[in-house]
């Protein structure tokens, strides 16, 4: 029985190789993904190392000083063991200050947007559906309300990126909180309205993956859907000149729908950099 179960989890580690050296987090298409998949990977094995110490240890105490027959008095009773306080109280205190540590180097690098970025796109999130200002190519892209009446995946809203160009995503919303989420990319970023947030990526794979918002926005929050196809630099000019081609230039104003708090309101977000007025 032993040797099964041992030859079934081996099958199971070969087959999926890949993905367990990833931590069964999705293939990544930028060049950042590995730096997320790292720390991942690093925070899951001194979790499953502490963890085995832990139950190590109690499985020990358990046999080493279970109630014998021949024993039945209670044991030796200790008010204090202070180098054994001392050792549970510092031990966690220097663990979690290594994982802050790691966890806030790589979030400051993956933050960063003091690079100067080869395209720029603001992506605006709306109930229940997205837009697209190309910023560096002066187009646009935009949809309705996405998929709730059974749209099909092709036609979902779709945005364009070069491969292995810097790319700057400009986040903003024109209602309520919204979340920009591709999962190959690895990364996710809220979208406030009144607020611009912001961060860059590089895609490394040509292909097309998913994307949907990851904040809880209303009724049709699970259909608001988009895809990302990044593409050769070709292929990018192309797709810009067509959407140019559709009367689709220049950019989509950023002005806030009127909040249903307070109807017939609206208020301005700051200015996307590179966004025509």
């Amino acid at each position: 029985m032993r040797a099964v179960l041992g030859a079934l989890v081996l099958l199971a580690l070969s087959s999926c190789s890949g993905t367990l050296s990833r931590g069964f987090l999705p293939e990544g298409a930028t060049t950042e993904t590995d730096r997320v998949t790292r720390l991942w990977n690093g925070s899951w094995i001194t979790a499953l190392a502490v963890g085995a110490l832990v139950w190590g240890l109690i499985i020990w105490c358990v046999v080493r000083y279970r109630q014998r027959e021949d024993d039945p008095g209670l044991p030796e009773q200790l008010r204090y063991n202070l180098p054994m306080e001392i050792l549970y109280t510092v031990v966690p205190l220097l663990m979690v200050g290594v994982l802050f540590f790691y966890t806030a180097r790589d979030e400051a690098a993956l933050t960063d947007t003091s690079k100067t970025p080869q395209n720029v796109v603001n992506v605006v999130g709306k109930r229940w559906a997205w837009d697209f200002n190309y910023v560096t190519a002066n187009t646009y892209e935009t949809s309705t309300q996405v998929n709730t009446a059974g749209a099909e995946v092709g036609k979902l809203p779709t945005m364009y990126l070069p491969v292995n160009r810097r790319t700057e995503f400009v986040l903003t919303a024109r209602d309520v909180i919204h979340s920009f989420w591709v999962p190959a990319f690895l990364q996710k970023m809220d979208m406030i309205p009144g607020r611009v947030n912001k961060f860059q990526v590089v895609p490394d794979r040509i292909g097309t993956f998913t994307g949907k918002c990851a904040e809880l926005c209303g009724a049709y929050h699970s259909e608001m859907l988009f895809q990302v196809k990044v593409v050769s630099q070709q292929d990018f000019d192309a797709r810009m000149a067509d959407l140019r081609a559709k009367g689709q230039d220049g950019q989509l104003d950023n002005t806030l729908n009127p909040s249903p708090l307070a109807p017939g309101e609206s208020e301005k977000i700051p200015t996307v950099a590179g966004s025509a007025s």
